[in-house]
């Protein structure tokens, strides 16, 4: 007799429960409020950030020349804000679509002296700086602070791998003959790597420079820092 009552208590609870809180459940389900980003823990890293864009750390140094035979390094852009990104000249699949981001990049900030950017090869058996000088004429380059770059193949591999972890790399069955990351690097004036977070609080390290948002991104962003 007691377990009976028991039971019918329980059942009890549990109806009037579900009169109250089902509807309220819906309801959320319905506004999308079941789960929000906000709520979710956030991953934590060691960058530090200034409140507005994180700094990853220092961009790794490098050395090469560019399409008029005359070295550049890191130091070359010491005190200017630019835009790294690794490709090559006969590419057909994603380069042409990263040179057309990186034109709307210049073109935005064309006739800035803090502002370069900065192309890099991964086919340096041909790309030559007579051949990197001719495509950039020829995708329609105008800014003097847009070097393309070459140099020895391993020191470029090992500068994209290991320097700024995007992937670079040689494969035949690949369009073209090679691989590589379609992300561009926003370095700051003081040579460190820098980047805006996620709706999550992460941040996103490096711009799709295949994707509309991700161009408007990295100009707010270079904004931002030539402001700074």
């Amino acid at each position: 007799m007691f377990k009976n009552k028991a039971y019918i208590g329980i059942s009890f609870v549990i109806l009037v429960f579900g009169i109250y809180a089902i509807p309220k459940i819906i309801s959320r389900i319905q506004n999308g409020d079941v789960v929000k980003g906000g709520r979710l823990d956030k991953v934590e890293t060691t960058a530090s950030t200034d409140g507005k864009l994180v700094k990853i750390g220092p961009a790794p140094k490098f050395e090469l020349v560019n399409q008029d035979n005359v070295k550049i390094t890191n130091e070359t852009y010491k005190g200017k804000v630019y835009v790294l990104e690794f490709f090559f000249s006969t590419c057909p699949s994603i380069c042409p679509k990263m040179n057309q981001s990186m034109l709307l990049i210049e073109k935005k900030f064309f006739g800035s002296p803090n502002f370069g950017i900065a192309a890099i090869t991964i086919d340096p058996a041909n790309d030559t700086p007579a051949v990197l000088k001719e495509h950039a004429k020829l995708i329609g380059v105008t800014s003097s602070n847009w070097h393309f770059l070459t140099g020895d193949k391993d020191y470029i591999y090992d500068l994209a791998n290991k320097g700024f972890n995007l992937y670079a790399g040689e494969n035949n069955k690949a369009s073209g003959g090679f691989e590589h990351s379609g992300f561009f690097a926003l370095i700051d004036k003081d040579g460190n790597i820098r980047c805006r977070r996620d709706d999550f609080g992460n941040p996103i390290l490096y711009y799709d420079g295949l994707d509309k948002k991700g161009v408007r991104d990295i100009q707010q962003d270079i904004s931002i820092l030539l402001k700074e």
